[in-house]
């Protein structure tokens, strides 16, 4: 007799594998349905776990669920790296952000006093103290902020540990893709596959990024908003002999440089509104490469090992859309836009906490995913 599981998870991605993690942990029969898409976010990232200096304006209820998120993050992958048995990657170096001419100086001025007034943790430097903690800086360094908190994580190898912490956990694994939700009056109760099968649940998350509204069955005021935004990134990797690029994440205000401390470093990313093209351009290439070159001039001599687009899920206000959705039964976990890999600690457990108990954490609460229902048209 095939037994039901309590929760299917669309979305095999950092975030759905953490939901399906913890929710395993935490007693749930849960099933993954994921087709592998090869420009899902989460193996087109970075890896940076940076809420302080990549703080925006406008944003601080986002802020405090950033900063959650990190601190969680240590424990967290400890036991993660435990219960799937893998290595993740994660490594607690801190970010330099730095300033190369009098326009970047006075946005750092801006932010600086932004973040002093919110308490935020970091540190202002002179050009001479930004080299004298990466040596291999430009010489046209003004200025810059330290953030000593900020930490990065191999994105891939943290959703090799999550898949194996599943697996070993008695997670479920479909290898397909989701139609449709199986609707019976106000409640959702299955997964209809493409493949004509289907699923049946006491509960859905849907955690399926930018293709979370392709889905039937899903209201148009809970995914409305909801799109891809492109991001082309480069790995790169230095030549035998070759010190490290940096010891730290860098980054200026057009790109960032995240070494991983084996030779290898992920330069980043462009930001495009080009619906679901996932095109590596000559001139993404180029613009990156530029970039990083102006801040960190030993990337010129850098092998280039890869280049890669992938696909963040936007949101109408940049902000994840978490919680119960409708119909009744529907939990949504998507938008996280660049916030994914930083937030899927604090997204696995807080979801999971929904699941388990039918309330909706505090922390989530402003996140909810019918915030949008009546607000018009999504632009």
């Amino acid at each position: 007799m095939t037994t039901i599981p309590d929760v299917v998870v669309i979305g095999g991605g950092a975030i759905g594998l953490s939901i399906a993690w913890r929710s395993a942990v935490a007693g749930l029969r849960v099933t993954v349905v994921d087709d592998h898409h090869p420009a899902r976010a989460s193996w087109a990232a970075a890896g940076m776990i940076a809420p302080v200096s990549e703080a925006h304006y406008g944003e601080e209820t986002l802020l405090d669920l950033n900063l959650l998120s990190a601190r969680r993050y240590p424990e967290w992958v400890e036991e993660l790296e435990e219960a799937g048995g893998r290595a993740t990657g994660y490594t607690p170096c801190g970010t330099l952000v730095v300033a190369l001419d009098g326009d970047d100086k006075e946005q750092l001025d801006h932010l600086h006093n932004w973040q002093t007034e919110l308490g935020l943790p970091v540190q202002r430097l002179r050009a001479k103290e930004c080299r004298e903690l990466e040596p291999g800086l430009t010489p046209m360094a003004r200025a810059g902020l330290f953030v000593e908190g900020d930490h990065q994580i191999d994105n891939r190898k943290l959703v090799d540990a999550l898949e194996a912490a599943c697996t070993r956990r008695g997670v479920d694994f479909v290898y397909g893709s989701v139609s449709s939700l199986i609707v019976q009056g106000e409640r959702v109760t299955g997964a209809g596959l493409a493949s004509g099968d289907s699923i049946a649940c006491d509960k859905v998350v849907l955690a399926a990024g930018c293709w979370s509204g392709a889905i039937d069955g899903v209201p148009p005021s809970v995914t409305d908003g909801v799109r891809p935004v492109k991001g082309q990134l480069l790995y790169i990797t230095g030549r035998a002999g070759q010190p490290p690029l940096a010891q730290r994440n860098v980054r200026t205000m057009d790109v960032y440089v995240v070494a991983r401390g084996d030779g290898r470093s992920v330069v980043g990313a462009t930001v495009e509104e080009l619906g679901f093209d996932t095109t590596v351009t000559a001139g993404g290439v180029h613009s990156l490469l530029r970039d990083a070159v102006r801040v960190l001039p030993d990337v010129a001599e850098q092998e280039m090992s890869e280049c890669v687009a992938g696909l963040r899920p936007g949101s109408r206000d940049n902000c994840p859309l978490l919680g119960p959705g409708e119909p009744e039964g529907l939990v949504v976990a998507t938008g996280h836009y660049r916030n994914g890999i930083l937030l899927t600690p604090a997204t696995g457990d807080l979801i999971a906490e929904l699941l388990v108990t039918g309330e909706t954490p505090p922390a989530i609460r402003p996140f909810s995913p019918t915030r949008f229902a009546g607000a018009g048209a999504a632009l």
